[in-house]
């Protein structure tokens, strides 16, 4: 089983990484781009989950070492 976790920073956290690639892209003549906001992809292979018990721990995973709670938030897709 794969997962894949997406981190993006909080709606409310500035991001400064996105802010350089939307000015690049501007000046690069792409002057539709209105925002960019830069994340992170993690996947992860698993042998296998069968129980809430294993997804829980999915998100104790995310919410212990892969993530900051204070700025990022996260979303889990279970991919066969």
């Amino acid at each position: 089983m794969k997962v894949k976790i997406e981190v993006m920073l909080r709606d409310a956290i500035l991001d400064p990484q996105g802010n350089t690639i939307k000015k690049s892209l501007n000046n690069l003549g792409f002057k539709n781009v209105k925002n960019v906001r830069q994340g992170k992809l993690i996947e992860i292979d698993l042998n296998s989950i069968s129980s809430s018990k294993e997804k829980k721990n999915i998100e104790k995973m995310c919410e212990d070492v892969l993530t900051n709670s204070l700025t990022e938030k996260y979303k889990i897709k279970f991919l066969k």
